[in-house]
């Protein structure tokens, strides 16, 4: 089968793999001349490219991000600076040779199904040429779409903002802080670019303010004893925990632990909504900065005057040389007929985020049109797994009927759970989703069994990190290396910090009070079921 792959960013360097892997013919369309997407910084400004800041660094850890069968270097950072995972992707391309599939330069103008689809689930692509501006028509067997949701931005219209006779951008054309120097700056928009954005400015402008309508719960990417957040509590005893005693009681103890750190309502960020019910905002130093004074908080505006703004809880803010509108993107696929896939308000009708549920023959599938509670690059490589697989006939998907169900059924889930925006209309929770995905794929590790054949790992998958290494363990893809690595995945996340010997053994930690804790209920989960359902 011929594959077209649209992007090679975070999600078409995966697709191409997958298709490899499978015995497919993939042929990638990039319109820049690298790889990366996102995450490949340059200081030029695309419109409907995005890009990460120059000072950007990923916020989920090595060992969560990774590809599920190309672990990443010992001796990078635990969390990476955007030009460490710009030299990852470029290792993973180049292991598996990858770069050979890709036509850099080229645009596709629009993907239309052939007049025999219903027969043969083909597709023609219009292909552009932009170095010599040719344009060519391409049939191909299927075609996975991941050009990723950071597409056109969201540019709100706030009164008086035309007569605003200050710079307006957003942070899309947001690079670095040169030229903000001594400036008074407002950042609208509290999501991980809009913090971002606002303490980076902080250091160099005379005043920043960052506006916000609801206020957020803010994550650190370290936890207890310096260890990253999502190794920490992206565990299965996690999720069971949270099935077995209820979400709400979960929430509260997650809010406390996260007011151990600082108290939202004295800084002024504590939002109404509960914990879970918003997308996390990771920002290590934004408390720093707020103590500071460089950094103020400010209400939504109101509307904006010739140099100044007025906000919605009557204060006003003059001599006002910036506002940035860190407000989020509109994506969509401009080249793909609505009738195939529509979105609205960002909401698009997806069976798994993935297939269009209405297409007589699956061979169109959206990579990395979510927005996961972890890490994007193992999410867009399981969808990857399992789409080239229903390509081949190897996994058959459910009728239309069951596959609608599914769509309508996690929209209420997300409307029960999330406040309302168009910020969150793709959620997904990481481990519930990956293992969805792992179970129609059929390589969701049997824990189960595996307690019986090989209890250690058994307990290292339940207790520990739940590491995308996990999904290689069993089944179509299974890796002969996936086991070593999840063992030595501690080992490689602490790696990079060993630069200075201590000349002393220094105190071992053992086993910390959340293992005993997670060991604790195991034993009371598995005396449960064994007493009451025999198993």
């Amino acid at each position: 089968m011929k594959v077209a792959i649209i992007g090679a960013g975070t999600s078409g360097i995966a697709a191409i793999k997958c298709c490899v892997d499978e015995g497919l013919r993939p042929t990638c369309y990039e319109r820049t001349h690298d790889i990366g997407g996102l995450w490949r910084y340059t200081d030029e400004v695309t419109e409907g490219q995005a890009c990460v800041m120059k000072s950007t660094i990923i916020n989920t850890s090595k060992e969560m991000m990774c590809y599920s069968d190309f672990p990443i270097p010992a001796e990078y950072p635990i969390f990476m600076h955007n030009s460490y995972v710009q030299k990852y992707f470029n290792l993973y391309v180049d292991k598996f040779e990858l770069r050979k599939h890709i036509h850099f330069r080229h645009e596709i103008i629009s993907v239309k199904p052939t007049d025999d689809f219903e027969t043969s689930g083909q597709w023609i692509l219009k292909v552009k040429d932009l170095a010599n501006e040719e344009e060519h028509n391409i049939t191909y067997d299927a075609v996975m779409i991941c050009t990723g949701h950071h597409a056109e931005k969201n540019m709100p219209d706030f009164p008086g903002l035309k007569n605003f006779k200050g710079k307006v951008l957003h942070s899309h054309d947001y690079k670095h802080t040169a030229g903000y120097e001594e400036k008074r700056v407002v950042v609208v928009g509290i999501g991980n670019s809009g913090g971002d954005a606002a303490v980076e400015l902080s250091r160099v402008a005379s005043q920043t303010f960052l506006s916000t309508r609801s206020g957020s719960w803010v994550y650190n990417r370290i936890s207890d004893r310096g260890l990253p957040l999502d190794m920490l509590y992206t565990r299965r005893i996690t999720f069971a925990l949270k099935n077995i005693i209820g979400g709400p009681i979960i929430e509260r103890l997650a809010q406390k632990k996260l007011e151990q750190r600082f108290d939202h309502s004295i800084y002024g960020l504590k939002p109404k909504h509960g914990i879970l019910a918003q997308h996390p905002m990771v920002n290590d130093e934004l408390p720093n900065r707020l103590a500071s004074g460089t950094l103020k908080l400010k209400s939504n505006i109101k509307h904006l005057t010739e140099s100044g703004v007025v906000f919605k809880d009557g204060t006003t803010e003059d001599d006002i040389d910036v506002v940035m509108f860190a407000t989020g993107y509109v994506f969509g696929f401009p080249f793909l007929d609505e009738s195939v896939v529509k979105v609205v308000h960002n909401k698009m009708e997806l069976y798994k985020y993935i297939f269009p549920p209405n297409l007589k023959r699956q061979t169109l599938c959206i990579i990395g049109c979510v927005q996961p509670l972890g890490a994007i690059m193992p999410v867009s490589e399981m969808q990857s797994r399992l789409a080239t697989r229903v390509f081949k006939g190897d996994v058959l998907l459910p009728s239309k009927e069951e596959m609608w169900k599914d769509i309508h059924e996690k929209v209420e889930a997300m409307r029960k759970r999330y406040i309302a925006g168009t910020r969150h209309t793709i959620q997904v929770d990481w481990i519930d989703y990956m293992d969805e995905l792992a179970v129609l794929n059929k390589c969701l590790p049997d824990l189960w069994n595996m307690l019986k054949t090989d209890p250690k790992l058994a307990l290292a998958c339940f207790l520990g990190p739940s590491t995308p290494y996990q999904y290689r363990l069993e089944g179509p893809g299974k890796c002969s290396g996936a086991r070593e690595a999840i063992f030595t995945q501690w080992n490689r996340t602490l790696s990079s910090l060993k630069t200075r010997p201590l000349g002393f053994e220094g105190k071992k930690t053992g086993f910390s009070k959340f293992n005993v804790f997670c060991i604790a209920v195991m034993a009371i989960i598995l005396y449960y079921l064994f007493v009451y359902y025999k198993i």
